[in-house]
């Protein structure tokens, strides 16, 4: 169900902006007082990169009154695969020299606001304060976490987008919802540190098509926030493989909800070590992978049942075959994410334990064995 939009709408748009932006009132749901709302709204973009990019162009082309852009990077010729916002001419430039002026060609009545430096836990409440909504288009878990707990500080939603390879999630987070509106936080999807493990865009490529398709979700939703239309993804998230041409909706609820039994201590997960590993899915064990498809598609330990950390921790009692209710290791790529989904399948009554040390752990491991038998 809609929300309640998010910004009061404009008195009027200018001859010229109201012309431009026809289609848009003339769409059902939206209209002239939806489009007054778009000029009068504020959103804060993090990063004028492969996802920063199309949302800067779908938001200036829409309409968005205010564009604060906060980018520290200049412009590679790598970027330029995927980054459409950016030109050959703008080789060795601020990234947010190419939102300013792409923003002015497209909608001459769009401000932006380029703030060239590094958002980080220190300095991102007052650079994201005023806003009235934040798109996250970072490519640092450190600095989602930052954009993440400085949203929260504020009360303001958060479209988040995160991608890698050919895989892509989207969702929404808003830690001060309307009321009725459940609150969702990147920690009830990624708890702190859990995601630092994942491989870099520079390990494990980037799709750059995939951006645009994952940008212009990302601008929709906050179309949708700001104007009060359609049923944002707050509580849902959007997981995209680009390879398998498909997309599912994943529920996600609070941490609160998704494990209502007590909480099993970190110290309680039990570890197996990756020598051990082979007796233990011997004995019966399944040995689930929570990691992205665009990690598993790099290798996997043979035998092992993929599932996306966010399934798991959507509903931890409902796997489904073939993991069952039975024993289960649990293994992401180092660790982190591993113990997270053992501790929501431990508090769902599953006998769950973790890889020791992961993927990483158990291919060095494979290596050394190898290597001792040469």
């Amino acid at each position: 169900m809609p929300l309640p939009p998010l910004v009061d709408p404009a008195p009027s748009l200018e001859p010229a902006e109201r012309e431009r932006t026809l289609r848009h009132a003339a769409l059902a749901g939206l209209g002239e007082i939806g489009q007054r709302r778009l000029a009068a709204a504020h959103v804060a973009v993090i990063g004028a990169g492969g996802l920063g990019s199309p949302v800067i162009l779908a938001l200036a082309a829409a309409g968005v009154g205010t564009l604060t852009v906060i980018d520290d990077d200049v412009v590679d010729l790598s970027n330029l695969q995927r980054q459409v916002l950016h030109r050959r001419d703008d080789l060795g430039r601020p990234k947010t020299d190419s939102a300013e002026r792409v923003a002015r060609d497209l909608s001459p009545t769009t401000r932006v606001h380029a703030r060239r430096e590094r958002l980080t836990a220190r300095n991102a409440v007052d650079l994201l304060r005023g806003a009235d909504l934040v798109v996250d288009g970072s490519d640092s878990f450190h600095t989602r976490e930052a954009v993440a707990a400085a949203t929260e500080t504020l009360g303001v939603p958060l479209v988040w987008g995160a991608l890698q390879g050919a895989a892509a999630q989207v969702t929404v987070f808003w830690s001060a919802p309307p009321a009725g509106a459940a609150r969702v936080v990147l920690d009830d999807l990624y708890p702190t540190g859990s995601a630092h493990d994942a491989p870099s865009c520079a390990e494990a490529g980037v799709l750059g098509p995939l951006c645009l398709q994952v940008g212009g979700l990302l601008a929709t939703e906050a179309v949708k926030l700001i104007a009060g239309v359609g049923d944002p993804l707050l509580g849902r998230v959007l997981v995209i493989d680009a390879w398998a041409g498909s997309v599912r909706d994943v529920p996600l609820a609070p941490a609160r909800r998704r494990a209502p039994a007590p909480t099993v201590a970190a110290s309680d997960i039990r570890e197996i070590e990756p020598a051990q590993l082979g007796e233990t899915l011997d004995q019966g064990a399944v040995l689930l992978d929570v990691r992205e498809p665009w990690e598993t598609g790099r290798g996997v330990i043979p035998g092992s049942v993929l599932r996306p950390l966010a399934d798991v921790l959507a509903a931890p009692s409902g796997l489904g075959a073939p993991v069952g209710d039975g024993a289960v290791v649990v293994v992401c790529q180092a660790g982190g994410r591993a113990r997270q989904a053992a501790e929501a399948l431990r508090a769902a009554g599953v006998d769950a334990s973790v890889l020791r040390g992961g993927y990483t752990a158990w291919t060095a491991a494979a290596d050394t064995s190898a290597g001792a038998h040469a």
